[in-house]
């Protein structure tokens, strides 16, 4: 890392829309509310398969009309140690954007995760202002981690954009990301099964979330709402490449189910993320499944 300078990495990827509940081809819209959105990340400009609006309707922008700088106080980033995260949105005349829709309660959420996917943070970065987000963070360890900030601009569609960045540190050791024979987990007590309607690329796909005590196998239906929803899901290829944040079809819903429709976009192994909140905690259940 140069530590003559701020580390400085700029994410010039745009993402179009998935729609998460009813026919994605009718109901992408630019609030962030029940959609899904898509990064193809091989692209510097990815278009929009669903939805996407690019300018003409009403003068609202494409997700490709913005980029993000990503930047640290700190000139050497190590793991395991406390750092400022800056985050700048721009227009691609280099204007900073400072107004922002709320997206489930936030202007921002930003994912992190690992190389090989072990890890993952949610988190929201607070507005201060000339199109910057900042927030405190750290990273366990040393090593490659992708930073995804997901967003909604005032006349514009729902954009992620992403970069990699480098934490100086000893690595962990890396694992496989091998597709779950068991889609039953436990976690703080709870018990969700995950079942998929299909396992078909770019077919429309519901994800059903059954959570149960752990001890007693009741279906626990007084799930109580995480920002603004019964849950939330993130999605990502085994490579970071493609990502989808999907909201669910009934977002007053408690449970026992909580039901989140998305389509994933090429063959592959993809590792999901489901979050709910019960009793005042937010816990977070990992799956990983493979699409044909």
């Amino acid at each position: 890392m140069n530590k003559s300078m701020m580390l400085m990495l700029t994410g010039v990827l745009a993402f179009g829309v998935l729609t998460a509940c009813g026919n994605p081809k009718e109901n992408a819209h630019s609030d962030g509310h029940g959609s899904s959105h898509q990064t193809d990340t091989n692209s510097p400009a990815a278009t929009a398969s669903h939805g996407e609006h690019s300018g003409h309707d009403g003068g609202e922008k494409s997700a490709a009309s913005y980029k993000a700088s990503f930047s640290f106080a700190s000139e050497a980033v190590k793991g395991n140690e406390q750092v400022q995260l800056s985050i700048q949105i721009s227009d691609t005349g280099g204007n900073p954007v400072n107004e922002f829709e709320l997206n489930h309660e936030k202007l921002m959420h930003l994912i992190i995760v690992n190389k090989d996917l072990a890890y993952f943070k949610h988190i929201h970065p607070e507005f201060s202002g000339n199109g910057t987000f900042t927030i405190d963070t750290t990273f366990p360890n040393g090593g490659e981690y992708k930073l995804f900030a997901d967003f909604v601009p005032s006349n514009g569609s729902g954009t992620t954009l992403s970069e990699w960045v480098k934490i100086e540190g000893e690595p962990k050791a890396e694992e496989g990301i091998i597709a779950d024979t068991n889609r039953v987990k436990v976690v703080y007590g709870k018990e969700v099964e995950l079942a998929l309607s299909s396992t078909k690329a770019k077919e429309e796909t519901m994800l059903t979330f059954t959570i149960s005590d752990a001890q007693t196998k009741q279906g626990i239906s007084d799930l109580e709402q995480y920002l603004g929803a019964v849950g939330h899901v993130v999605i990502l290829s085994e490579d970071a490449e493609q990502y989808l944040h999907v909201h669910p079809m009934d977002e007053k819903a408690t449970g026992p189910k909580a039901e989140f429709m998305t389509a994933f976009p090429n063959p592959g192994t993809y590792k999901i993320w489901g979050q709910f909140q019960h009793q005042g905690k937010v816990f977070t259940i990992p799956f990983v499944v493979d699409i044909q």
